[in-house]
């Protein structure tokens, strides 16, 4: 009598003693297993997961995907008339660069997306930039921050699943910046070993999960200049009843491999050691789920509002091959607004 006690005391206390990523995982399935669409936003740690009516209302959230919007239309766009970038220093930068190739010489990663916080003015509201942003993916939480993201995490489309690594930025006034970029040995060593981790992120939960398309080039024009990078697309079969598993499916594979490294546990110690602030939001995952199928994002191209100012969160990965000098760069090229 006593063990069948502890049993149902042990069972009612459970709901309480769940963290909030485990609450969210298990409202998803639970949607999903109804049918019931919803929206959902995940930060790089999952701490602060959230979900959303799927007609959430603007002072909740505003959204955007290339079939999908929670906003209407708006009228007259506001100009984006300054925009001045203050970056953490290089020497900054660079401590947090050496860390990182240390851990890549003793062997506890071999690829690691290092990102800075840089301090930006404009004349623009978040919720303006949210308005004139060009992107596949837009996410506005008022207030907090504004996402223009160009990389999909997982799309779900009548039973497959689908993902978009992105991994490879150039200047695309850079001279033959299309043939640089794909012939750059450092760019496709760390392509490559993304490509091999999100395959393996899919085969936890899809059979048949294969490479359909290797590095193709998307242009993205910006405020700055035009910048190419580079994507794969690989693809699996979810068993007939992924719907009721859907919070498991998305669970399996956070974070999204693209802007943590490998192997991804050892990573993640190493990429709050050396970056040394918070990511929050940023790197995080957004997703929208109409009962049946699924869109996602990664949260990059992400500009935070901290008591009253701007910062844009930016970086790259991180190989033995890397120099710190281009890299800081290149985060650098990755602060922009794409504008048009």
């Amino acid at each position: 009598m006593f063990f069948q006690i502890s049993l149902i005391q042990k069972f009612l206390t459970l709901p309480a003693k769940m963290n909030n990523a485990e609450k969210l995982r298990r409202e998803m399935n639970l949607r999903g297993l109804r049918g019931e669409p919803f929206v959902f936003l995940m930060d790089f740690l999952m701490e602060n997961p959230q979900i959303f009516s799927f007609d959430s209302t603007p002072e909740e959230l505003q959204w955007q995907t290339s079939a999908k919007s929670s906003v209407p239309n708006s009228g007259e766009k506001p100009k984006l008339k300054y925009w001045n970038a203050f970056p953490v220093a290089f020497s900054e930068y660079k401590k947090g660069f050496d860390l990182v190739q240390q851990h890549i010489h003793n062997g506890d990663t071999y690829l690691l997306n290092f990102t800075q916080p840089t301090r930006v003015e404009t004349n623009l509201s978040l919720n303006e930039i949210f308005q004139i942003s060009k992107a596949p993916y837009k996410v506005l939480l008022p207030k907090k921050f504004v996402c223009f993201s160009p990389e999909p995490f997982v799309k779900i489309e009548k039973g497959q699943i689908s993902s978009f690594p992105m991994k490879g930025t150039i200047d695309a006034g850079t001279e033959n910046a299309e043939e640089l970029i794909l012939s750059d040995s450092k760019e496709l060593a760390e392509h490559n070993t993304i490509v091999d981790l999100i395959r393996n992120d899919l085969s936890l939960a899809a059979e048949n999960v294969q490479v359909e398309k290797f590095r193709y080039l998307e242009r993205i024009r910006t405020n700055n200049r035009d910048l190419w990078q580079v994507s794969s697309k690989i693809t699996g079969n979810l068993p007939e009843n992924y719907a009721s598993k859907i919070g498991d499916i998305l669970f399996s594979m956070l974070p999204a491999g693209s802007i943590s490294g490998a192997p991804k546990k050892k990573t993640m110690e190493i990429i709050r050691a050396a970056e040394n602030y918070d990511r929050g939001y940023y790197t995080g995952i957004f997703g929208v789920f109409d009962g049946k199928n699924l869109d996602s994002c990664v949260l990059i191209r992400f500009i935070e509002n901290q008591n009253g100012r701007l910062v844009y969160k930016s970086g790259g990965g991180i190989t033995f091959m890397s120099k710190a000098e281009t890299e800081y760069e290149e985060m650098l090229k990755k602060v922009y607004v794409p504008v048009g």
